[in-house]
Parts: C-alpha cells; structure tokens; sequence
C-alpha cells in the first residue's frame, strides 16, 4: 500500500455505510459485540447533530480502511473549544503503513485550521503503539489533573 494512495476524507451521512463496518471492528476490538444497528443509529446520530467530526482513510480503490471521531468540548477557564480524540483505528491489514500518521495529521490540521485550542486524547497504559504515535506529534502525558470517572 502507498501512503499516496491514500485519501482521507471528513464523513457526512452519506458515508454511513462505510462508517457502520469500520466502528462495528473498532467496538469489537475493544471486546464488544458486534452490533450494526447500534452504530448506525449512534453515528447516525452524532452526525446530524452535529456531535463529532469522523475522517475516514480509504484506498484509491475505494476501500474504507481506518477512522477517527473527534467530538468539541469547551474551556470555561479559557473560553476555547477544544477537541477529543477519542477513536481512532486502522483495519489490521493497513496497520503500521502510515494511515494512522495520516489520519493524525488531518485531525491536527483540522483542529488548527478550526481555531480551536488544542486536542485531548485518552489511551490504554499499555497501549505503546498508540502511545508512540501520538508523543510523536507532540502529545504529552498530562499529570497535572487527576482524572475521575463515575459510572451510571
């Protein structure tokens, strides 16, 4: 696969289809089941109103082979917007060709070209891979906040 070849491009309703497969193997790899419906009505969902922002990576063959879903949050403190990352993934089969250096670098991109202050990420302690990618385009470990979660 050539890094060339590849074309990433933001997602609308439009692309819905291609979306659904590639979120339903992301939700497995996490050790979900499989629920198409369920994506499709979660995606459908976040685009219309407009909730997050999904680039999708496909080849000049038109296979869809990896995404990333942002969704904006706000800074009172600065009074910015500010964007999660919080998916991103390739199909095994694509991994380690630079499609994730290539969604990583539309996201930033998209944030700057945005105005918005910055991105946000979370990941596994033991996912290096990840890891690495992102303290590859200047992400840090942030220690200064303690993060808490309560579920319902």
């Amino acid at each position: 696969m050539n890094l060339e070849q590849i074309h990433i491009e933001q997602a609308g309703v439009d692309k819905l289809d291609a979306m659904v497969d590639l979120f339903n193997e992301y939700r497995i790899f996490y050790g979900k089941t499989s629920d198409l419906d369920g994506c499709r009505s979660f995606l459908f969902d976040r685009i219309v109103n407009r909730q997050s922002i999904i680039f999708l990576a496909k080849t000049i063959d038109h296979s869809y082979i990896g995404f990333t879903q942002l969704y904006p949050i706000f800074s009172s403190v600065s009074m910015q917007r500010t964007l999660i990352l919080n998916d991103l993934y390739v199909k095994e089969n694509a991994r380690r060709k630079g499609v994730a250096e290539k969604l990583m670098q539309t996201v930033i991109g998209y944030g700057k070209a945005t105005g918005n202050k910055g991105l946000q990420l979370e990941t596994a302690k033991e996912n290096a891979t990840a890891q690495a990618l992102y303290q590859k385009f200047g992400f840090q470990i942030e220690d200064t906040y303690l993060s808490m979660h309560l579920t319902f």
